[in-house]
């Protein structure tokens, strides 16, 4: 029998980091281990009691499971709208400037899809999400790497960009508050990117899904002047309203890129399910007050465990930071992140991510996610301080 052989673009991509190391640490609890994982931002609480119940309740409707339009219901496409108006001060067109999305970052592939041909060069941080990365480059795309630098807010370096060939460059990712390292957002840098994108016919792909946690100011690109002819905005319902594994997300833009966007998503996917999509709008409208609690002093309380836990380490970090991490300096006792964090694990059954995976600019970096409650981050800190001290963060 002739060899079977994959396609030649998985030799440029490898298994997602955490799809393996979950899956390690999946084997070492099924040993007893009892490993506590700070690894991925995926929040460990419910969605509001309104989004569950109009769930269930619409599950029961005789039109519920069928396919729905590519472009979404109505009522989503207008609460998108009144979400984004009320919490960026943005206008959107519900007709033609949303695209929901089975997810944000399945957004990735699809706007990669519908701009780049192979060749075609994206910008993508360093530190940043992985999946800009490995996604440009299934598409045959060429990656052009930009620094991010923790001495400049983790913001890029606009006088090196200018310096680079960007002749073939067609996107740019960007991503505030960003991920991994948590700065946030300013009106400045969004004019700045929008001016560059503007100045090279680059298209800005800006990913926004950590606005409304630990965030007094949230912000949307779209709110400078001229960002719609230019950018593409990126946003989610998986990190600000507990609801990670529903996959749904959106795009907004001006109707051409929207439209591009749906002709790559209608050749893929077969629409959201009707349910979800009137959970979600249950959801865009939760309260200030489930706001308040769930996304801003939860996390704040659970915040404070997790900056002991980078004291114990003796790390250094931002205390300004946003979103649903904690990013921290390693110190110099250690030659980089990965070593931290499997001493971590082994040592301490604690998980904690190495920021090598966001780039090498991340090679002396951890991050500590927030989801977990706070009982397993207190035990957390007990373990780490034992590994650091031993005998002192025993119990007993």
């Amino acid at each position: 029998m002739k060899e079977i052989i994959p396609a030649g673009r998985l030799n440029t991509v490898q298994e997602y980091y955490f799809s393996a190391k979950l899956r390690e640490i999946a084997e070492m609890n099924a040993a007893g281990k009892n490993v506590i994982s700070l690894g991925i931002g995926s929040p460990d609480l419910p969605p509001s009691k309104e989004t569950i119940a109009m769930l269930g309740g619409s599950a029961w409707q005789s039109d519920a499971h069928g396919y729905q339009p590519h472009a979404g219901i109505p009522q989503l496409r207008e609460a998108f709208a009144g979400w984004y108006k009320r919490w960026y001060n943005v206008r959107l067109d519900p007709e033609t400037e949303i695209q929901p999305l089975i997810g944000s970052k399945e957004g990735i592939l699809h706007i990669s899809l519908a701009f780049l041909n192979p060749g075609d060069g994206v910008l993508v941080p360093n530190p940043g999400y992985p999946a800009y990365t490995s996604v440009s480059k299934m598409a045959g795309a060429e990656i052009h790497v930009y620094e991010l630098d923790e001495n400049n807010n983790w913001q890029p370096d606009f006088d090196a960009l200018e310096k680079m060939d960007l002749s073939g460059v067609k996107l740019m990712w960007a991503n505030y508050p960003n991920m991994p390292t948590g700065a946030n957002a300013s009106l400045r840098l969004f004019e700045k990117l929008v001016a560059f994108g503007k100045r090279h016919g680059i298209v800005i792909a800006h990913d926004n899904p950590y606005s409304l946690i630990l965030n007094d100011n949230p912000l949307s690109i779209m709110q400078i002047e001229g960002a719609k002819e230019i950018c593409v905005e990126l946003n989610s319902m998986s990190k600000s309203h507990n609801m990670p594994g529903w996959r749904i997300g959106l795009a907004v833009s001006n109707p051409r890129f929207t439209g591009w966007i749906l002709k790559t998503l209608s050749n893929i996917e077969s629409g959201i399910l009707k349910p979800i999509q009137l959970a979600t709008v249950a959801a865009l409208n939760n309260s200030d007050e489930w706001h308040r609690k769930n996304n801003m002093e939860l996390y704040a309380g659970r915040r404070k465990y997790a900056a002991a836990i980078m004291d114990e380490l003796g790390c250094t970090y931002d205390e300004n930071q946003a979103g649903m991490f904690l990013w921290g300096k390693i110190p110099e006792k250690y030659k980089s992140g990965k070593e931290l964090s499997d001493k971590a694990l082994y040592d301490a059954k604690v998980f904690l991510t190495p920021g090598f995976i966001f780039g090498d600019k991340g090679e002396r970096y951890i991050r500590i996610s927030l989801c977990c409650n706070a009982d397993m981050l207190k035990e957390a800190l007990r373990r780490i301080r034992n590994m650091v001290k031993p005998g002192l963060g025993r119990t007993g």
